[in-house]
């Protein structure tokens, strides 16, 4: 049995469709401080939490429902959730003691105790729910207020751990974490995401290749196991020389470690400013037989900057447009530094550009090949 088409498969063949802006850019316009982000339930934390951005889903819903509302005002036609860091892995850097302060060191033994953490799951499933069900509300809110349908995208970020790598110079065959350990971790916030009522699921900012491995078999095992399948988007980020940038993998060798997943899109996010991105997105756009996705940061990092990065909503709107013009995006926005205003811009530009013609990239299904 064929599966029905996705409603943004649809957009994609017609229009360029167009996914939200930094959370954690947007979030620091707001001026918010330690006290915001500890609320009542954190404030005995011993940590600093304020860079912990996905925990304002918990805390400070409003502010979050706000930003969301912007992004899709400014014209998104995809948000993401907040919940780039919302592993268990990734929380435990902000709620448990770091065993190197003491003479210790991280290792498997030590990320085993935090995937074994009843407490740490509970957080990450309850702020990846919760961040999915504030998604989803302003979504259909928008939506049914515009008359345009907007999607729901579960963001699955990177960890603080490597399995591609060591951290240890002298001993190299040494990794801090397992792929088991890398993977139920994510299980947990893919289940959680679902639960939550997100419409894709969208591995990104990929550095570490086998990382993003791990978090695509967790995908793959939750849908065998709970009987339910969404579409997956995939999105690496690439250093100066096209690069993922810890396992070193080139734009090609990426796209053909994941293809196997099929996904919806497969694009490039973060990392360089988009007149950096383009040679690799041409590349890409190039090999790959689905859509191509981007939305790189706004520009070079730049601490005078009120965003904290160089490029004016009307420069990503230029530059963007040129990706269209080259026929080389289906979905375009923005990372790190593009706020609602930098969306906004990149909605106009792009608003009559034809997207990447699919037609000619796609490969025939194999017969038989199951839906």
């Amino acid at each position: 049995m064929t599966n029905p088409q996705h409603p943004l498969q649809k957009i994609l063949e017609n229009r360029i469709a167009i996914i939200d802006g930094a959370m954690g850019t947007t979030i620091r316009t707001y001026g918010m401080k330690e006290a915001d982000i500890r609320g009542e339930r954190f404030k005995n934390a011993t940590k600093d939490l304020l860079n912990n951005g996905d925990l304002f889903s918990l805390t400070q819903p409003e502010m979050i429902g706000d930003i969301h509302r912007r992004f899709l005002e400014a014209g998104a036609d995809i948000i993401e959730t907040n919940t780039f860091g919302a592993t268990s892995i990734a929380q435990s850097e902000f709620f448990v003691d770091d065993p190197r302060e003491h003479g210790g060191r991280k290792d498997p033994e030590f990320y085993q105790k935090i995937i074994d953490d009843a407490s740490l799951s509970a957080l990450a499933w309850e702020i990846n729910e919760q961040s999915a069900r504030q998604c989803r509300e302003w979504a259909d809110r928008v939506g049914n207020d515009t008359g345009r349908q907007r999607f729901v995208a579960g963001a699955i970020g990177p960890l603080t751990v490597s399995l591609s790598n060591s951290p240890d110079a002298d001993d190299p065959g040494f990794r801090v974490v397992t792929f088991d350990q890398v993977k139920k971790a994510y299980t947990e916030e893919v289940r959680a995401l679902i639960a939550g009522g997100v419409d894709l699921l969208l591995v990104e900012t990929i550095f570490d290749s086998l990382n993003a491995k791990a978090a695509l078999v967790a995908i793959q095992e939750v849908f065998e196991e709970d009987g339910k399948k969404l579409p997956i988007m995939i999105s690496a980020a690439v250093g100066r020389g096209g690069e993922t940038m810890i396992s070193a993998q080139t734009v090609e060798a990426f796209w053909n470690a994941v293809k196997h997943v099929k996904p919806l899109s497969v694009g490039l996010n973060c990392s360089l400013g988009p007149d950096l991105m383009y040679p690799f997105l041409e590349e890409l756009s190039g090999k790959a037989d689905v859509a191509i996705s981007a939305y790189p940061n706004a520009g070079l990092p730049n601490p005078l900057s009120p965003t904290g990065f160089d490029l004016e909503p009307a420069d990503m709107g230029r530059y963007l447009g040129d990706f269209a013009r080259g026929g080389l995006i289906n979905i375009a926005g923005g990372c790190c530094g593009n706020t609602p205003e930098h969306i906004a811009a990149i909605a106009k530009a792009l608003a009559h550009l034809e997207p990447r013609s699919l037609e000619h990239h796609q490969e025939p299904e194999a017969v038989g090949a199951k839906g």
